[in-house]
């Protein structure tokens, strides 16, 4: 492959109620690309991925609320899904871009999902990396789920956050939460710690580990992607993420008017796992002169 684009640039962007930090990549005049990462990541996990697609598009990639070198909500605030589109569209506003072209990943990618159907008008090709929509509730543990979050929210009260002796430890931290080597870790823990007296912690809010009191059903998220007209490239690893199974995603993708679904060797980060094959396919399916992937082969 041909030499990558020098990055990443550190980008701030004030929202009237946050202030959100990016990473850049690329020629500012070449086309917008925003991506979002998943739960508990960062900007950083696009570190592969970003400057092969720079090639073509200048990629942002956003440090979600609480996430990152962003700002965290305000005390009493929680970090809902409807919250992250609003503040997807609202940083969009800020950069001053009317239309622009969007990849999200797990997290990111049901944020991207919802704000597709959100703003069709803005949105002009999307690129979902293992999400279709947020994860749903089957209704069974409704009531359970509700308490059960009250509960865990008023124990966070006055907890202190787990002090790691220097980078390495929080690297080796997160490696042993599964999902990613050491290689890979690197430049989500880089970005996703804060320095204090006696080493570092993480930098992203405790309270993004809280469960949520209310999941959308499954019915109300397909009802939600039946709005999705947006053409829509949605890349799962093979083998099957677990709570992403081939029967919920069949069942989702049913509904989606303009989707194409690839299946690549790697991980749940399959942005840093085959980041060469992920590249590929997100920039053919954003080329302009791309039949879109309703259309025949």
């Amino acid at each position: 492959m041909t030499a990558e684009p020098a990055g990443p640039r550190e980008r701030l962007i004030d929202l009237p109620h946050l202030r959100l930090a990016a990473q850049t990549w690329g020629d500012p005049a070449l086309p917008p690309l925003l991506a979002l990462h998943g739960w508990l990541d960062n900007a950083g996990s696009f570190a592969r991925l970003a400057p092969r697609l720079a090639r073509q598009r200048h990629v942002i990639a956003l440090d979600l609320p609480g996430h990152g070198r962003s700002a965290h909500r305000p005390a009493g605030a929680r970090y809902h899904f409807v919250d992250y589109v609003d503040t997807l569209l609202a940083a969009a506003d800020t950069l001053g871009l009317a239309h622009f072209d969007l990849l999200g990943h797990s997290l990111g990618g049901a944020i991207a999902s919802l704000a597709a159907v959100a703003a069709p008008g803005r949105v002009s090709r999307l690129a979902l990396i293992e999400a279709l929509g947020p994860l749903a509730d089957d209704g069974s543990r409704t009531l359970e789920r509700f308490r059960d979050a009250h509960v865990a929210r008023a124990g966070t009260a006055g907890k202190r956050l787990r002090v790691f002796a220097d980078l390495d430890a929080a690297i080796a931290a997160r490696v042993a939460g599964g999902g990613l080597d050491a290689a890979a870790a690197r430049p989500i823990v880089e970005r996703g710690v804060r320095t204090v007296a006696d080493g570092v912690v993480w930098s992203s809010d405790p309270r993004l580990t809280l469960p949520s009191p209310v999941h959308l059903a499954e019915s109300q998220v397909r009802a939600l992607l039946a709005g999705l007209r947006t053409p829509t490239l949605l890349l799962l690893a093979v083998p099957e993420t677990p709570y992403l199974p081939a029967a919920m995603i069949a069942a989702r993708a049913a509904g989606v008017a303009d989707l194409r679904i690839l299946h690549l060797a790697g991980g749940h980060h399959l942005q840093l796992d085959a980041a060469d094959a992920v590249a590929e396919a997100v920039l053919a399916h954003l080329a302009p002169d791309h039949p879109g992937p309703g259309a025949p082969a």
